[in-house]
């Protein structure tokens, strides 16, 4: 039964337009430019031709030909305007980096494509779009959480169940869409050529000191490289169900929010500032509130079991094998890198503390 209209709370409703996130495309920017006006024409077409320059080492001389000095005060500069750090992040390899191939076409892997590109061939462009299609997968657990709040504040337990029954559809439909990167992405391409280019200069054993951006700082800059925890999906959704971590799982997260658009940091915060699901539910005695809410958080774990999973096919067992091949026939990363995550974590032992943790939220009837 639904409380009377003079109790509704009279804070003002969450909203996506707030933070720049797309009510189609999630946390996704919704058409990246696939060109820059024609005064960056040189970058674009070393942009462009970015996999061919770096495999037969020409790329230096190329953006020499056009920057004298180097890339890294443009860089700074740019990364600055936009909130982020001057680094290969997330938003820049995923989120800003897909164009469909036919707009009126459904967005799935075959219609799509990426803007810019490494060495990496078929598996990389699977990377990134297979990535693409998970934040996708994402948005109707997005709007959830903007539901779930908002049905918090007006004190409606019938659409805050709602809003809990799609995030898990959501989170389940996450983890489907995540399991296409065995359809696309060769382990043994992923580890020896394309991590090496999301490896970073912070917590790297190969740059233990960073690395010098020249003409911005004397002393070695560090910063994470690409990393899965730069999504914002997942901290979204923690922070909604009231998921707590580990302190040094937890610092490691809160750090790589530094390397999401601020907008999309600022809608984790507020996500993490409203009233409490989990005290509401406690508080509710709502059983049918209870057992969804422990559905969306043992959806969630299940999600993050397939992706252990999925590193441990791609890291892991493609170090093993790396290992044994003699010669080599890829170039492979270093071998500090070995264990060690894109974003400088252990990565499964992170990842195993992240899943526990999760788990350890579900409500039980002792609570």
């Amino acid at each position: 039964m639904e409380p009377p209209s003079q109790n509704v709370k009279t804070t003002p409703l969450l909203s996506l337009g707030r933070f720049h996130i797309s009510e189609e495309y999630g946390f996704l920017l919704p058409n990246p430019l696939k060109e820059l006006p024609d005064h960056f024409r040189p970058w674009m077409e070393i942009a462009n031709e970015m996999p061919h320059l770096i495999e037969t080492q020409q790329l230096q001389a190329r953006v020499n030909k056009v920057l004298p000095r180097n890339l890294a005060l443009p860089l700074v500069e740019v990364s600055r305007n936009l909130g982020l750090p001057p680094i290969l992040v997330h938003s820049d390899l995923v989120l800003t980096n897909w164009t469909p191939r036919n707009p009126e076409r459904p967005m799935e892997i075959g219609n799509l494509d990426i803007i810019v590109s490494f060495p990496g061939g078929e598996s990389l462009r699977g990377f990134i779009l297979v990535t693409v299609l998970v934040e996708k997968a994402a948005v109707p657990g997005i709007k959830a959480l903007i539901q779930g709040v908002n049905a918090i504040l007006q004190r409606s337990q019938n659409s805050l169940l709602q809003a809990l029954q799609q995030l898990r559809l959501s989170i389940q439909d996450i983890t489907r869409t995540l399991g296409q990167m065995h359809d696309y992405v060769d382990p043994d391409i992923f580890y020896a050529v394309i991590r090496i280019f999301l490896s970073g200069w912070k917590d790297n054993p190969a740059l233990p000191v960073g690395l010098i951006y020249e003409g911005v700082s004397t002393a070695p800059l560090q910063y994470s490289g690409g990393s899965a925890a730069q999504s914002s999906v997942l901290h979204a959704f923690d922070e909604f169900l009231g998921v707590r971590h580990s302190k040094e799982s937890a610092d490691f997260l809160h750090r790589m929010r530094e390397y999401m658009p601020p907008s999309h940091k600022a809608f984790i915060e507020e996500i993490h500032s409203s009233p409490s699901l989990r005290d509401h539910i406690l508080s509710s005695a709502n059983v049918q509130l209870r057992t969804a809410y422990n559905q969306c958080v043992e959806a969630l774990a299940d999600l993050r079991s397939y992706h252990i999973a999925v590193v441990t096919k791609y890291l892991i067992t493609a170090a093993t094998k790396a290992k044994g091949r003699r010669p080599n026939r890829l170039p492979g990363p270093s071998q500090a890198l070995e264990e060690r995550g894109t974003g400088g974590t252990i990565v499964l032992s992170f990842l195993k503390s992240v899943r526990d943790k999760t788990l350890e939220a579900v409500l039980h009837q002792s609570d």
